[in-house]
């Protein structure tokens, strides 16, 4: 039998120091795509089904190249800051650590892929 109060109990179970600044990061992320994810649905949408050359003329123009860009991205970031809740909540030890490594490199793996993408139809 252990005679623990309650604060001895959770000491060292405490604030990771960073769930306060990922809480509001995520939702900022989830406002800006609020914005963003209709935003891109109108300008892409419009251009869908044109051809190779209407597509190329369409991304030289910087508004919509800038749209899909912030769409990639914060969407892309997003993506890996959910993910890396879900790995912390359901997979420990060092499946945890590796997991989050390539669930962080698979998104910056497509924005990059992505962002060189939008910067070569729009250059």
């Amino acid at each position: 039998m252990r005679y623990l109060t309650d604060r001895k109990r959770a000491v060292g179970m405490g604030s990771a120091k960073s769930g306060t600044a990922h809480f509001w990061a995520m939702k900022v992320s989830s406002v800006a795509l609020l914005i963003l994810v209709p935003l891109f649905v109108f300008t892409f949408g419009s251009i869908v089904g044109a051809p190779y050359e209407e597509v190329l003329a369409y991304y030289q123009r910087p508004f919509p190249a800038i749209i899909a860009a912030l769409t990639l991205i914060v969407g892309l970031e997003h993506f890996q800051s959910g993910a890396q809740v879900l790995i912390e909540d359901y997979v420990h030890g060092t499946a945890e650590k590796i997991t989050i490594i390539l669930v962080k490199c698979l998104a910056y793996g497509m924005m990059a892929t992505g962002l060189f993408a939008i910067a070569k139809l729009a250059l």
